[in-house]
């Protein structure tokens, strides 16, 4: 099998008259794969439905032309300011009860089902366009699931969505209160409405609780992400689907992830993990 060497190229961020000499550097550089666009919502669509696409068919067809082979991403992993005007619920919360604001990325909840219809959304529309480019040879949903500690949310979606999943779990409450042995302090519900999520209790929360909301949690990034390879599995036939996971994420399930996915790739950074480790040479840890 021929390897290849690629690299993250962001066309959006460049003046247009550097990306023919920046792709035939690449060229000569060895290069065969680029991947672009996963941060590159708020230029596919600056307004609600007003979307700009000819920057993108420019870019592909600049990097295709040179024989590059084109990875295309879904930019859900960085929603534009509009949207969480258009939804202002779909922040995640933590632990705290802090909302996790706008101004980085990854500043979404799994859970709220208006942002996954925004992510199918614009999916859609990408797949729909690009799905059968000769020059889109592969295609990668969102960017590294679990970064920046953003697979737990105590939004008040999570908390309704927790509430379904465990009523498909166990059915009755009564075997909810059995299984997480709720007798112990007095903890017994009446109805599944009543479970709220683990968080700002006086004491520990009952692990039992803990545990069965991570494993919702990563059921979250699941049907989430395969939203989004359904779709592109429609409008992309027979192109391969990948994700980027990255570090020592363990907030949700990377084999159940990989179910879905044609290929599971890993994104590494050596010298950021590599000087967290105390047998590392304080010359060559991060200062």
């Amino acid at each position: 099998m021929e390897r290849k060497l690629g690299v993250c190229y962001y066309p959006e961020h460049w003046p247009e008259s550097l990306w023919a000499e920046d792709a035939e550097r690449m060229v000569q550089t060895g290069l065969k794969l680029v991947r672009i666009g996963e941060f590159a919502w708020s230029r596919l669509e600056p307004t609600p439905e007003a979307f700009r696409f000819d920057w993108l068919d420019r870019a592909i067809e600049t990097l295709g032309g040179v024989g590059l082979d084109v990875i295309l991403c879904t930019p859900t992993a960085a929603p534009p300011r509009w949207m969480i005007d258009r939804h202002h619920d779909m922040l995640a919360v933590d632990e705290n009860g802090q909302t996790r604001g706008f101004g980085s990325r990854r500043h979404y909840c799994f859970s709220h089902e208006k942002y996954r219809a925004e992510s199918a959304r614009i999916t859609r529309i990408l797949a729909e366009r690009y799905g059968g480019n000769p020059h889109v040879t592969a295609w990668q949903t969102d960017n590294e699931y679990g970064c920046h500690d953003t697979v737990l949310s105590y939004s008040d979606s999570a908390r309704r969505g927790f509430a379904d999943w465990l009523k498909r779990r166990y059915g009755t409450i009564e075997a909810l209160n059995q299984a997480w042995g709720n007798v112990f302090w007095s903890m017994e519900y009446n109805d599944f409405e009543q479970v709220d999520l683990p968080n700002s209790t006086v004491t520990d929360p009952n692990p039992s609780h803990v545990l069965d909301f991570r494993r919702f949690s990563s059921d979250q990034v699941v049907a989430f992400n395969k939203i989004q390879v359904d779709i592109l599995r429609q409008y992309a036939p027979g192109r391969p689907i990948l994700h980027n996971t990255m570090g020592r994420f363990t907030g949700f399930d990377h084999y159940r992830l990989g179910t879905n996915l044609d290929i599971l790739a890993w994104d590494s950074y050596p010298l950021g993990f590599l000087a967290e480790r105390n047998d590392i040479p304080s010359s060559v840890k991060k200062p």
